[in-house]
């Protein structure tokens, strides 16, 4: 069954922002984390909260320039990300942290070229 599906990705200048959305189908994910995955390399994660939204972790990579949010009464887990540089390049997808729950979304698509 779907659990997450994740939106808002294109493609975008350097320097340009883009916000991905996730929507969580479901029972209550109290951790949630956005993680991306370019092509031959391994998923990672980028970014993830608690709850309550008041406790957050970003990569070293991202910091400064993503933002991770949360909307629990519409179980949507958001990813402001500004900034961006080609290295961010990637599928983007949502899950559970630190135990991914399958199947995951299908992701989004991030493209930062000029």
């Amino acid at each position: 069954q779907v659990q997450f599906v994740e939106s808002g990705g294109g493609l975008v200048q350097p320097g340009g922002s883009l916000r991905l959305s996730c929507v969580a189908s479901g029972r209550p994910r109290y951790f949630m984390a956005w993680f991306r995955q370019s092509p031959g390399k391994e998923r990672e994660r980028v970014a993830s909260t608690n709850w309550a939204g008041d406790s957050t972790w970003y990569a070293e990579s991202v910091k400064g320039r993503f933002t991770i949010s949360r909307d629990n009464a519409k179980n949507t887990v958001y990813l402001r990300m500004d900034s961006l540089k080609p290295e961010d390049t990637a599928v983007y997808y949502c899950n559970e942290f630190p135990s991914p729950s399958d199947p995951w979304g299908q992701g989004t698509q991030v493209i930062v070229s000029s």
